[in-house]
């Protein structure tokens, strides 16, 4: 099975390994590049893909806003999240944006082929811990923690501010006003009844929400 793959990733060098190793393997007979999500809708209505291989972080919009919109684009089109953020994290609701799976950047070249093949057919991806991730979702969704309350927008929100990023910093990141954004935090701190970012940072380190090794970006 040859397939066409719409990659997306802000990383050339990212975009390049995975074109590589798609090619090579025999996975897929062409891949189509975008850097941005606008980028990747563009792309998206222009070619015909078998497969969207999709990064949460992107410079222009989240990787969830980017799935909502290419699910209306495209709905037959499966879509497979790619991200190093732990599946704990953002698997649950690419899940429920309508992602075929969710896939680790740290997974190895035939576990990445496996998943895109396996989306591909029709069938959804679960890794191992992506499992757990949704057993623990069905566990506690009739008694939701605090911060599974929050949209998608405010999760994010949650995540930057935790990590130290500024208002104007997360509002350049996301494309938005520093106004909006700040509407996004004061109503994430009413729904998880937090009064300051310090107290947002200890619940987001608590629940190992965000990674703070140096490696971490959003």
């Amino acid at each position: 099975m040859t397939l066409r793959i719409l990659l997306v990733d802000d990383h050339a060098v990212v975009r390049q390994g995975v074109r590589q190793l798609l090619l090579d393997r025999g996975i897929a007979c062409e891949v189509i590049e975008a850097q941005t999500g606008s980028e990747a809708l563009v792309a998206l209505a222009r070619h015909a893909c078998d497969v969207v291989l999709l990064d949460i972080s992107l410079p222009d919009m989240s990787g969830i806003e980017v799935l909502k919109r290419a699910k209306k684009k495209a709905p037959r089109v499966p879509v497979l999240m790619f991200s190093m953020y732990r599946e704990d994290q953002y698997a649950v609701r690419a899940l429920k944006a309508g992602a075929s799976g969710y896939l680790s950047k740290t997974v190895d070249a035939a576990q990445m082929t496996a998943a895109i093949q396996q989306v591909a057919s029709g069938r959804k991806y679960v890794s191992p811990a992506m499992a757990e991730a949704l057993a623990d979702y069905v566990l506690v969704d009739a008694e939701q923690l605090p911060h599974e309350k929050l949209s998608d927008r405010e999760y994010q929100t949650l995540c930057m501010l935790a990590s130290g990023k500024r208002l104007t910093d997360i509002a350049h990141t996301l494309s938005l006003s520093v106004k909006t954004v700040s509407v996004y935090r004061t109503r994430l701190l009413e729904k998880m009844k937090l009064n300051n970012n310090a107290e947002l940072t200890f619940y987001a380190m608590s629940n190992q929400l965000v990674d703070l090794a140096p490696t971490a970006s959003f």
